[in-house]
């Protein structure tokens, strides 16, 4: 009797399905796989599944699981509803399923598209679907930029915390409205430095009235900002906070840019890349105070 090992998967684009379709929930893939496993006579011994993972990934806990359990000999067969759930990476479905997983005595088979690596007719359909499932990704990477560039231009706030001494509105997460405690420390802060205390100056003056750095507020309030809060302020989070124009009333942003839609990592843009869009949202400190405190900054960086 064959042993099989069944892998799901489903991302945040999987979710947001056209009404109509089929669900593409993780229950009703094992439901699919169970039946056509039984139907075929083989033994399931493990169920591997992914939730809100892109299938361009490999560092998914229940795929890296598989795999390791897949090179280690408990199944011979891999069971997927389709090619795309187990990875819509070219690379990745060439090197499995045509190098690693005969070298490992494993056959891969996807039940909705007909996948089935131990019938070599099959080898050019499954590479077709892989180009298939690269170019989805790819043109949906570019309509994802496309409506948050959009986004951006209308002056609507896209990251996940608001800056410090805004909150979001609760009408309208991509506005942002001042945050009564936290805007006046703000306004505080850029008056401290003007009156000649250092940006290491301000910091200690903050610390020593006990208020919660940035970082520590959000830690506070529920929210991971996806690394270790800090727990006092420090001279570059001032630092960062005398230079942001967001306290204007003007949102800044596509600082960044993402490499490729297979990387998460980003690369900065250049300052003509930058959206810029004035008056979006009130402003807590002045033109002059701001004009006023980035020619003092620039004046200190001089000396």
């Amino acid at each position: 009797m064959e042993r099989a090992a069944i892998y799901c998967r489903l991302s945040v684009e999987d979710a947001q399905r056209q009404e109509g379709k089929d669900s593409e929930s993780i229950a009703n893939q094992k439901e699919l796989l169970l039946a056509y496993a039984a139907k075929k006579g083989w033994q399931v011994t493990g169920i591997y599944a992914d939730e809100d993972y892109s299938g361009l990934r490999e560092d998914r806990p229940g795929f890296q699981e598989l795999i390791a359990h897949g090179r280690e000999g408990r199944f011979s067969v891999i069971l997927c509803k389709t090619q795309s759930r187990f990875t819509r990476n070219l690379v990745t479905a060439e090197r499995y399923l045509y190098e690693l997983f005969p070298l490992w005595g494993i056959r891969f088979v996807s039940v909705v598209d007909g996948v089935d690596t131990a019938r070599r007719e099959n080898k050019r359909a499954s590479q077709i679907n892989s180009l298939i499932n690269e170019w989805y990704c790819e043109e949906l990477s570019d309509n994802i930029r496309a409506v948050l560039r959009r986004k951006r231009e209308m002056g609507q706030y896209l990251g996940n915390y608001a800056p410090y001494g805004y909150e979001k509105s609760p009408f309208d997460h991509h506005v942002l409205v001042p945050c009564p405690r936290r805007a006046q420390v703000v306004a505080g802060i850029f008056r401290l430095y003007l009156l000649g205390f250092s940006c290491t100056g301000v910091a200690e003056v903050l610390n020593g009235c006990g208020i919660l750095s940035p970082a520590m507020a959000l830690a506070q309030e529920g929210k991971d900002c996806g690394r270790k809060a800090k727990g006092i302020w420090t001279a570059s989070t001032i630092c960062k906070i005398l230079k942001n124009p967001v306290y204007l009333g003007n949102m800044v942003q596509g600082k960044t840019e993402k490499i490729s839609y297979k990387q998460k990592k980003s690369r900065p843009c250049s300052k003509e890349q930058w959206t810029v869009v004035k008056d979006t949202h009130v402003p807590l400190v002045s033109e002059e105070l701001f004009g006023a405190v980035q020619k003092k900054m620039a004046k200190n960086r001089k000396a």
